[in-house]
């Protein structure tokens, strides 16, 4: 599928000027993933809208807060990103434009990418990096085949409670982002 600046500013709630920055990046990692179907593009688009602030942010921002403290040992969502020691939680907090989070995630990713973001995570900032480690993401997480199934996508990405209207990753902003893709795409929304 070809993309366009006007179709990732849509589907990422970005500007026009800042999606065709993000042009080639965003189409290198749907062609190196295989997000060629306009529906799984709308899915990728819309989650990599939320989880990057609409291609704003490309590190999670930390206070840090209590759900951030627990990134660190020795919590069981330490164990379960990976993270063995003190301060990895901080170090291997959400990176890209999904959020790659845990040393776990970021070894996986980085022997996909062929990156050493283990010593040096902060490479996921770089745009092609960045944009990359979402298509890993998607792909590894098998989210092409939940692409009709939003919901399904969002929860499996980082959705947390789709009913709250105070979460930032609520599911009222992806189902917006994504109704906006979809559209873009020229596929039929109900």
């Amino acid at each position: 599928m070809q993309l366009n600046a006007s179709i990732i500013a849509a589907g990422c709630g970005a500007t026009v000027l800042r999606a065709a920055q993000w042009l080639q990046p965003i189409q290198a990692a749907c062609d190196k993933y295989g997000i060629t179907a306009p529906l799984d593009a709308a899915a990728f688009l819309a989650t990599v809208g939320v989880e990057s602030a609409r291609l704003t942010l490309l590190r999670e921002l930390w206070g840090p807060t209590d759900e951030q403290k627990r990134y660190d040992p020795p919590s069981d969502k330490a164990g379960a990103l990976g993270n063995t020691d003190p301060g990895d939680g901080f170090k291997y907090r959400g990176r890209g434009c999904i959020q790659i989070t845990g040393k776990a995630n970021y070894a996986l990713c980085g022997l996909a990418l062929d990156l050493d973001l283990i010593n040096h995570p902060e490479l996921l900032e770089q745009t092609a990096d960045a944009a990359l480690s979402a298509g890993w993401f998607w792909h590894n997480n098998k989210l092409s085949a939940l692409a009709g199934d939003f919901l399904a996508v969002s929860r499996a990405v980082n959705l947390g409670n789709p009913h709250s209207k105070s979460m930032p990753n609520s599911y009222s902003e992806r189902l917006a982002l994504y109704t906006a893709a979809k559209k873009s795409l020229g596929i039929q929304t109900t």
